[in-house]
């Protein structure tokens, strides 16, 4: 399974109408939001960070006015914790660069930002922490000394001076970035627990309503904040949320919020705690929820059971209750009505197959082989590469087994297996192409597994699947030129060539099955497509 793109932090897949990552957003709407910011710190570079008023008011409304707006830290933090993580890496650039005089501006520039952030932070949060109030003068007092050094190497022309104060330069600007940093953390911390007792305090809906999707925006955020929420308990405040019945209109909110918050491996340990399997199982087994509430968990289940997470291996309870989720999620796919519901249900069945090959046999005993391949026919449930990519991934893990081939012959298996061989990306975006090779190369490999069977291996004998194995092993255009897909086709070529080796022509036995596999890698990884 390959990391799925998007919000939830699932593998493979793109969902719409996700809120879009602060840092993704259209530069030009970017420049538009940062334009105050940005305007009034030069306005405060010039006047060398003096008010323009001595009163404390006229003072606060100059810096209130430039951000995000009172009342609101969260987009505070965020907004000014990016302009300034942004100067510090350039300032780093031109350090790198010896550009002394942009150093120097832009480390008084900076020293505007973090002192807007401070004080705007202030004006607008709750009483700060003796921990706060010592790494904010921390902070503060590393721009000066950077502000101040920087100033003096203006005036130095000697190079060997120039080198010893550069050092100086980097490790004061290590420092500042490190007090920063854990401002920025210690401040987002209080407005996570602030969030977190709000949810878990609250029994009035549309405060629940509005608190989670505060923590689900910042969950969007990246991992740190993930980790900084499910630290602070939102992984049980959001499955207390889950378990309450009055709540039942906002389960989906809660559900995607958790399945973000697990994309780290603290979410899934405070899960684990919280008893959140047992909860997941009895919304996925739970025919009164509705489809999306049951799509929902079957994404927490996907997240949780990622392979990409070691953690996972060791969630104990998730085997207690590993035939009931799997019954349930067969039942959503077979059930879907759209390809966003079929896509996280076959996502979370794709990943535990790799969890636990128990699974694999369930699935056989559930006759999810012919839910599978009844539903690639259904543009409805199955139209995009995402959404292949994680059927073909049950066919491979399910390929171990012996009764995988017999049941993938009834079905007409193979016969999808050879189209997805041929599965190319509409867009050809990078993700889609990504997911696109993904499909060819497990393709490959469930062909070369199922075809221990020789029945196998003679119905893709007729169904021409040499030829196009052998295609995407001398084409490199046809597999978008991916290793990983040649040396899948090369494998599962000679697998076929050893049960129907007359399907060959000499010049192919000779270059692409009698050689190692190695020196048929090399062959094909060089070769130059010929356009005459």
């Amino acid at each position: 399974m390959m990391a799925l793109p998007g919000g939830r932090h699932l593998d493979s897949i793109t969902l719409p109408g996700q809120r879009l990552h602060l840092m993704q957003v259209d530069s030009v709407q970017r420049w538009m939001e940062d334009l105050k910011l940005m305007t009034e710190c030069e306005c405060m570079c010039i006047l060398q960070a003096k008010p323009i008023s001595l009163e404390e008011d006229a003072q606060s409304d100059l810096i209130l006015a430039g951000g995000p707006g009172p009342g609101d830290p969260l987009q505070l933090l965020l907004k000014r914790g990016w302009v300034i993580s942004t100067e510090l890496r350039r300032i780093g650039q031109k350090l790198a660069q010896d550009r002394w005089a942009r150093v120097h501006s832009m480390s008084v520039r900076l020293t505007c930002h973090a002192r807007s952030m401070v004080s705007e932070y202030s004006a607008v949060s709750r009483s700060s922490s003796q921990e706060m109030g010592q790494i904010e003068k921390l902070l503060m007092e590393k721009c000066s000394e950077l502000s101040a050094v920087t100033e003096r190497c203006l005036q130095v022309e000697n190079e060997h001076v120039l080198k010893s104060m550069k050092a100086c330069v980097s490790e004061t600007l290590s420092m500042l970035g490190q007090h920063f940093g854990q401002l920025l953390e210690l401040a987002l911390t209080r407005e996570v627990q602030a969030l977190v007792r709000k949810i878990d305090a609250s029994d009035n809906i549309y405060t629940t309503e509005s608190t989670t999707g505060n923590l689900f925006s910042l969950t969007q955020e990246g991992a740190p904040l993930c980790r900084i929420i499910a630290k602070e308990g939102g992984v049980m405040a959001l499955f207390k949320v889950c378990r309450q019945d009055s709540f039942r209109c906002l389960y989906p909110q809660a559900l995607r919020t958790l399945a973000s918050i697990c994309c780290v491996e603290e979410g899934v340990h405070q899960l684990e705690k919280v008893d959140g399997v047992l909860c997941l199982a009895n919304i996925l087994t739970d025919d009164s929820h509705s489809e999306a509430t049951r799509a929902e968990a079957a994404a927490v289940v996907a997240q949780v059971t990622s392979p990409h997470l070691p953690v996972t291996q060791h969630l104990s309870s998730f085997l207690e209750s590993m035939e009931e989720i799997v019954t349930a999620l067969v039942k959503l796919c077979q059930e879907a009505s759209s390809g966003e519901v079929f896509l996280l249900a076959s996502a979370a069945l794709a990943n535990i197959t790799f969890f636990d090959t128990m699974a694999c046999e369930m699935l056989l005993q559930l006759n999810a082989i012919r839910v599978l391949l009844e539903a690639c026919s259904d543009k409805q449930r199955v139209d995009t590469p995402y959404t292949r990519d994680q059927i073909v991934t049950i066919l491979a893990n399910m390929s171990v087994l012996e009764q995988c081939a017999t049941d993938i012959i009834q079905e007409n298996g193979v016969q999808l297996i050879m189209g997805m061989l041929s599965e190319k990306p509409r867009s050809g975006t990078p993700a889609e192409v990504a997911a696109c090779e993904r499909v060819q190369q497990k393709a490959a490999v469930t062909l070369a597994r199922l075809s221990r069977d020789p029945d196998v291996a003679r119905e893709a004998v007729r169904l021409s699947c040499m030829s196009r194995l052998i295609e995407l092993c001398r084409s490199p255009s046809e597999r978008n030129s991916s290793d990983a897909v040649l040396v899948a086709c090369l494998a599962a070529l000679r697998r076929l060539a050893g049960v129907c080796p007359e399907g060959l022509q000499d010049s192919d036995f000779q270059q692409l099955v009698q050689p190692r596999l190695v020196d048929s890698f090399l062959l094909c990884s060089n070769m130059e497509e010929s356009f005459v």
